[in-house]
């Protein structure tokens, strides 16, 4: 068992080593298994519980969301077609709608990106949840925490300053359960020497 530490000295979790990995990964496979930025949230629910991932888990590791950037093509429909009659995701903030539009004009270049948390996309941090309750959730996977009343519930929890230390604690307690997920086990796989490729 190894201690993970992220990038950014929050908080940790340990890892269990020796995890076999499967030898072929198909694309195919995604459909299902990850869940779309385009996913509403019954959607999301079912393929997190079909993980044995429950709401909580679903909302903390969406707090994921607060590292990096996403290609414009992935929420460009929620600013300029959201119903297919050229209109704005009225569950999107008006100004950071609006925002959004200056830098990923239609149509959406492919090259792209903008922020997915916006002034915190370097830091590992709860600040992903105070822009959700703000309505500025990029995704409309990630609009679609504050539409059920336990996910929106929890989201509302996790945003304050006093909660970040219960932000770090959640998001390692469900990442150790994904890592779970989906083990082989005897002959089946292989325990890889780097884990980005087969041995």
């Amino acid at each position: 068992m190894e201690h993970f530490y992220d990038l950014f000295k929050q908080d940790k979790w340990d890892v269990l080593t020796g995890r076999r990995d499967g030898k072929i990964s198909l694309a195919s496979d995604v459909t299902g298994n990850l869940p779309s930025p385009f996913s509403d949230f019954n959607t999301l629910r079912q393929i997190f519980a079909n993980k044995n991932l429950n709401v909580n888990d679903l909302v903390v590791l969406s707090g994921a969301h607060t590292l990096g950037v996403a290609h414009c093509g992935a929420f460009s429909r929620r600013l300029f077609n959201f119903t297919g009659k050229g209109d704005t995701d009225p569950s999107l903030n008006a100004t950071y709608a609006e925002t959004l539009k200056k830098q990923c004009p239609n149509p959406a270049n492919p090259s792209t990106t903008v922020e997915m948390d916006p002034q915190s996309s370097l830091s590992f941090d709860n600040h992903y949840f105070a822009i959700l309750n703000q309505k500025m959730g990029l995704f409309q996977s990630d609009a679609a925490l504050l539409t059920d009343r336990n996910s929106a519930k929890i989201a509302i929890q996790l945003q304050s300053k006093p909660n970040s230390d219960n932000f770090f604690s959640e998001f390692g307690k469900s990442m150790k359960k994904m890592g779970a997920i989906g083990v082989l086990t005897g002959n089946v796989g292989e325990i890889r020497k780097n884990c980005r490729q087969v041995n």
